[in-house]
């Protein structure tokens, strides 16, 4: 190595020593020097409040109530009388109930409490007539014309539904001020063309902070430890455990992980990208030829309570009849939920000491592979200091917590569906199985 390139390493080592607490070492490989973390800029000009995949598009049937929250404030989302999906506040504006045990009716929201109904008259047009039919008030008409919803801005897109969240909703979507656009999130722009993909899908619910389990996911090394006796790749064990070469590219939209073999001949191994705010990419080999990529949309619905949309593309397999003849769909699910159990007493731990104020800068030090996760915590930080986003819906010990619980219903938070998943298996190998013994019964 030449001088200018010790004094570049030198220098790098004392501000990685100073940041990080690390040691840095000599190496002939010039990656190494690409591989020190220093401490990182804010690049990131997207926060924590914007553009949030939220729901799957086939997820939200007609005349069906989906309730979520985000931030700790519930919203209901529902298709129109159009199929148009809209996002409201959960607070019905005549008493102030909620809208759990409500309906769609022709389009129309209907209030479980007075059967209150909203309709829907456009895309930008307030929700805002209601018809509590039965009430006796001179002034009713009057009252009804000035009564409205409070909503949030909707696109529906390559599958996903996107709210614009603010923590501000408002009576009029025309009121909005988008700040910034929903393009930059989409997976199409950073890779691949979701339509060339099949995908197998599920939704994870965790009672953890929301900003750890990205940490998690931005931490790809771990599946090696944690997770190498369930996923079912050769390369990823714990008897495999290997070190690689990591670059890391920034923009101002997200931030990029790139995972060499140390043997350059075997190439790229995964490629990771952050989409703030929520939004995860996981490249198996080049991006450009990939032939299995894993989208994870993180969702804050509450203190402590948080949703990932686990999407798993791949250019394989892509024959339906052939998938469910060999339960691909089942098996496939089967992995995801014991792959996030594995992960969920961590989670849940992490966020304890966080809470507890022990993951201070004196009790734990990163390591320069951890670069990209210290890149996540400066954004966030900042983004948590300039939006506030949990002091917009403020929660305390008296809060009632009917919001916070009701929705976590996924693995591993809620274990019926693992359970029912794993009983679908069971019945549908056994059905198999008759098949041909049923068949060879009636040949003798």
């Amino acid at each position: 190595m030449n001088e200018d390139g010790v004094r570049q390493i030198n220098s790098l080592k004392k501000a990685n020593e100073a940041f990080l607490g690390t040691n840095v070492y000599e190496d002939n490989d010039q990656k190494v020097v690409d591989n020190l973390a220093v401490t990182p800029s804010n690049q990131l000009t997207n926060g924590l409040l914007g553009w949030y995949s939220v729901c799957s598009s086939h997820k939200l049937k007609i005349n069906q109530l989906n309730h979520i929250s985000m931030y700790n404030e519930p919203l209901i989302l529902y298709r129109d009388k159009d199929s148009k999906v809209r996002c409201i506040k959960d607070l019905c504006p005549h008493r102030g109930a909620s809208f759990r045990g409500g309906e769609i009716d022709n389009g129309e929201l209907v209030c479980p409490y007075h059967g209150a109904r909203f309709s829907s008259k456009g895309e930008c047009t307030n929700l805002d007539r209601i018809t509590c039919q039965h009430i006796v008030d001179t002034n009713y008409n009057n009252y009804a014309k000035k009564i409205h919803l409070y909503q949030y801005p909707v696109q529906e897109k390559d599958g996903y539904i996107y709210i614009y969240y603010t923590g501000k909703a408002k009576t009029n979507l025309g009121d909005f001020d988008i700040e910034t656009s929903l393009e930059k999130s989409l997976a199409e722009n950073y890779g691949f063309n979701t339509s060339e993909y099949s995908y197998e899908e599920v939704c994870v619910d965790f009672k953890c902070d929301w900003a750890r389990i990205i940490e998690n996911h931005l931490d790809i090394l771990h599946i090696f430890w944690v997770h190498g006796d369930t996923i079912p790749d050769k390369d990823v064990s714990r008897k495999v455990i290997t070190s690689f070469n990591q670059s890391i590219t920034r923009d101002n939209y997200h931030i990029e992980s790139k995972y060499n073999h140390k043997d350059k001949s075997k190439g790229e191994f995964i490629t990771i990208k952050f989409i703030p705010p929520g939004r995860i990419l996981i490249f198996k080999g080049d991006p450009k030829t990939a032939r299995y990529i894993q989208c994870l949309d993180h969702i804050p619905l509450a203190q402590n309570r948080a949703r990932v949309i686990v999407r798993h593309y791949r250019k394989f397999l892509k024959n339906k009849f052939l998938t469910k003849l060999i339960l691909f769909k089942n098996l496939q699910q089967r992995i995801f939920y014991k792959v996030f159990s594995e992960d969920y007493l961590i989670l849940k731990t992490q966020t304890f000491n966080q809470q507890m104020g022990y993951i201070e800068k004196d009790n734990v030090k990163l390591l320069g592979e951890d670069k990209m996760v210290q890149y996540y915590w400066d954004w966030l930080q900042n983004a948590l200091k300039k939006e506030k986003p949990w002091d917009l819906h403020k929660t305390n010990a008296h809060t009632n917590s009917v919001h916070q619980d009701m929705p976590m219903v996924y693995p591993p938070e809620n274990p019926r569906l693992a359970r029912d998943n794993d009983r679908e298996i069971t019945i549908k190998l056994i059905i198999r199985a008759l098949v041909p013994l049923g068949i060879f019964l009636l040949i003798i």
